[in-house]
């Protein structure tokens, strides 16, 4: 089969792989029916160490179940899947508590014998703890709003609730990618009156505004930090979600948040250490919080809006392309061309 791998910065290959095979009683293998390109896939697309043998890419991927282990009792062939982008076996303590992420006997796509799913198929270990059944078939358009369950919509509303939003809270998002817009829709859903958008690209602010984004603020550092002072009249936002990875996003984040507030951090951070002293957390009493998204967790609450379309998180993907195009769609999107890029096998 044929499947994407990253040798070096910048360079992405499609390239063929041995077809995945079930190799425990508690797999599946999934027949890739859509998968897409993360803004975090970038991180290694500029910086990842030089490998000869590549590492496979892809952590976002709905698609059909081809076979399932002996022990596999709650997913079967042909079902429709989400598959989020951590494996886990849903009983342990941690996932039973709500964080998948952390499950004692899971792990990440791309790590160790598990490959990703920017691919035409993937085996998924621990299949009834990871998948999630759909009743849709393989040709339904709500697939790329089920995609964003994968992931980027689940991040936005984990930034939202980490951040406690509700209907007391205003809220600053910092970033106009996929997550930080759907961090702006889940704001809006979970009834923030005031939700400021810090992006530069209208396309994607018109869509922020869309999801329920009530300003927008274009400029950045200080400039930034100041705009959203004059709109709250100097307090800042009781909710700052952080939705980029980089230094100057945190320090935004910290320069706008209003004291007492949150700093909620989905964005990957590209940084060890970061200011959360007496000048910065401390003294104003802002509260840190976020980290990677229990997505699995996620998808019974966010599901029934995707399925009666009461909401379109996949309106975020502005381009389609076939797997052999991925190496083009990494520079689309690391050229700011593409917002989010859906990849059909």
């Amino acid at each position: 089969m044929r499947a994407t791998y990253m040798y070096a910065p910048g360079d992405v290959r499609v390239i063929d792989v041995p077809d995945p095979v079930l190799e425990d009683p508690t797999d599946a293998v999934v027949r890739v029916v859509r998968s897409c390109i993360c803004g975090s896939d970038l991180h290694p697309y500029h910086s990842m160490s030089p490998t000869v043998d590549g590492s496979s890419m892809g952590h976002e991927f709905v698609g059909v179940v081809e076979d399932v282990g002996a022990d596999v009792t709650t997913i079967r062939k042909g079902d429709f899947v989400i598959a989020p982008f951590a494996w886990s076996d849903g009983t342990c303590d941690f996932c039973r508590e709500g964080l998948p992420t952390s499950c004692r006997h899971g792990g990440f796509w791309n790590s160790g014998d598990v490959r990703g799913g920017q691919a035409e198929a993937v085996r998924v270990p621990l299949a009834d703890g990871t998948l999630v059944p759909v009743p849709v078939a393989e040709d339904s358009p709500l697939i790329p709003s089920l995609l964003t369950l994968s992931d980027v919509y689940g991040t936005g509303y984990h930034a939202a609730v980490k951040g406690r939003v509700g209907q007391d809270t205003t809220v600053t998002v910092i970033g106009d990618g996929a997550v930080g817009l759907l961090a702006v829709l889940s704001a809006h859903q979970l009834g923030a009156p005031r939700i400021i958008l810090m992006g530069r690209h209208k396309d994607r602010t018109d869509l922020g505004r869309e999801f329920g984004a009530t300003d927008v603020v274009a400029e950045r550092g200080a400039e930034g930090v100041a705009a959203v002072r004059e709109l709250t009249r100097g307090d800042g936002t009781h909710v700052v979600i952080e939705a980029v990875g980089h230094m100057s996003a945190y320090e935004q984040a910290v320069g706008v948040v209003r004291p007492g507030g949150v700093i909620s951090r989905v964005g990957v951070p590209q940084y060890e250490t970061a200011p959360v002293g007496f000048a910065s957390l401390f003294g104003p009493n802002i509260t840190l919080t976020g980290g990677p998204a229990p997505a699995r967790a996620y998808i019974e609450t966010l599901l029934p809006g995707v399925l009666d379309g009461s909401v379109d998180p996949g309106k975020v993907f502005d381009r389609e392309i076939g797997l052999d195009a991925v190496p083009d769609g990494y520079r689309a999107m690391d050229n700011r061309e593409a917002l989010k890029i859906l990849v059909r096998p």
